[in-house]
This record gives C-alpha cells, structure tokens and sequence, in this order.
C-alpha cells in the first residue's frame, strides 16, 4: 500500500491514546489524521480493517489514506466536526448520565445484532487464542484452561467492536437529528457479544478513580452509575442481574489478553477475576 507525504505543520494536534497521536487538519475542518507510533505494517493492516468494517455497514467515520510524515505512519480519516465521546458527553452533562448510558446501551445492542461477512473478519476466539498464545503473563496450566474456556464460549456470526467502552463511541448533532458513530476498530472481529460487554463491564467498574478520571474524564462513582443505566437496556428490564455480572465478569477478566498486549506489563487485578472461574 502506497503512502502520501503530509506535512504535520498543516496539523493541530488534539489528542492522545494509547497507540497514537490525533491530529486536524489547520485549513480543512473534514480532515483528522491518525498518526500511529506503531510501525508501517501495523497502520497499514489497521486502515485495511478500518476500510472493511466501514464497507460492511458498520457506523465509524470514513477512513482515507495511508500517509507518512517522513519518520511515523497514519491514516487520514473523514472528521467528525462537533463531535462527543459518550465519556466526555457526560463528564460535561452529568445530569444526563443515565440518558447517555441508555443511548450508548442501545447502540452495543444494534451493533451486536449486526451480522456480517465471516470470511472478511477474524472469529473473535481466534482471535483471543492468538493473544494468549503471545501472553508472557499465564502459566502453561493456566493457559489451558483459559483456551477451554475460550473454545466452549458460544458461537455467533455478530459484530464485536473489539474495545467497546463508552469512551469509543461518539455522536454528532447536526441539523436536529443525532449521528453515533464507533471508533478505534482495530481490533474489530465477530461472535459472542460477552467478549465485548466484557470491556463496558471493566471500564465502569474495574478501573480505580485515578486511571477513570484519566482516561475518560468522570469519576468511578459517574462510571458505575453509568453501567447501572447501561445494562437494562442492554440486557433487558427483566434479566438477571447477578447471573449476567457473574458472567461478565469473566469475560472483563479476559480483556487482560487485550490490556496486556497494548501496555506490556502484567495487571494482576484481571487475573484476579479468572482464578477461580476459569482456573
């Protein structure tokens, strides 16, 4: 895939995440570029996916072009003017927190009814078998029975964001109707939706206040009453609530494979939720 040269100086740097850094464009108000602090083949295999989840139908702004600055490798990407994380909708609206949980809960719900070309996504086990085959942090036996677990998990030919927290999806409010959109797909695959709500159930209640206000710009407190709000809807006014957190749970466990991918340490608090469960 062949690169365009951007030159960063025409770029306004407006955020940080974990893999990389985001940028506006200074004269072009359509234009976000994306630039990774990964290397080439990591960008490049990300717009790839970014290109198919968005022909699939799934809604997540329009990716471009592969670009360079010379030293780091990007993705441009359509830009969403006006736009709000669901995280930062209710750090400054917290009256409203409910309303946002249930607004985002029906959007997971949509997402996870949405099936899709298994021939052009990952199956989500194998995509967690591949993670913990390249996780330093399990013991042999442990791995064992984490890859049971994982192969006995039901089936689904559904859509899985892949990091599914409030804080990756946004929406835009234009001409009087509201547009929602999912970022950060690269870890995009399909099948059961736990392995997703596994990361909603993490980033609510899992996480302590220092990394919460951090990272997604609320509290603990606002987080848990957001997933109080989120999992009716999700879940349905009549379910079981323990029985759907015991479940959860396990599967928030398991999103360690993920964390300790992207941060390369160990975070004994998740493993702390399979002992016991899982092995």
């Amino acid at each position: 895939m062949q690169t365009i040269k951007v030159n960063i100086d025409d770029y306004e740097l407006v955020g940080e995440g974990a893999n990389g850094l985001s940028y506006n464009h200074k004269s072009n108000p359509s234009v976000l570029l994306k630039m990774y602090m990964c290397n080439f083949e990591a960008a490049e295999q990300e717009l790839v996916q970014a290109r198919k989840v968005y022909a699939a139908g799934i809604p997540t702004p329009e990716p471009g072009e592969l670009v360079t600055d010379g030293t780091r490798t990007g993705i441009l990407f359509r830009r969403m003017v006006g736009k709000k994380s669901y995280a930062r909708a209710v750090s400054d609206d917290p009256e409203h927190l409910e309303d946002y949980a249930r607004e985002f809960a029906g959007m997971c719900r949509q997402l996870h009814q949405t099936h899709v070309d298994t021939t052009q996504f990952v199956n989500v086990k194998d995509h967690y078998l591949n993670l913990l085959n390249d996780n330093p942090y399990f013991t042999p036996e442990q791995k064992v029975k984490i890859r049971e677990f994982i192969l006995d998990a039901p089936q689904a030919d559904t859509a899985i964001h892949g990091d599914l927290h409030f804080g990756n999806a946004i929406f835009v409010d234009r001409d009087g109707r509201r547009e929602k959109y999912f970022i950060d797909l690269g870890d995009f695959c399909y099948g059961y939706p736990m392995f997703d709500v596994g990361m909603v159930y993490l980033t609510c209640l899992l996480n302590d206040d220092e990394y919460t206000k951090n990272a997604f710009h609320i509290s603990k407190q606002m987080s848990s009453r957001f997933w109080k709000a989120f999992a009716p809807v999700y879940f349905g006014e009549d379910a079981d609530m323990e029985a759907i957190e015991k479940e959860v749970r396990i599967y928030a466990g398991l999103k360690t494979l993920i964390i300790e991918r992207d941060s390369h340490r160990l975070m004994p608090e998740f493993h702390a939720m399979l002992e016991g469960t899982i092995y």
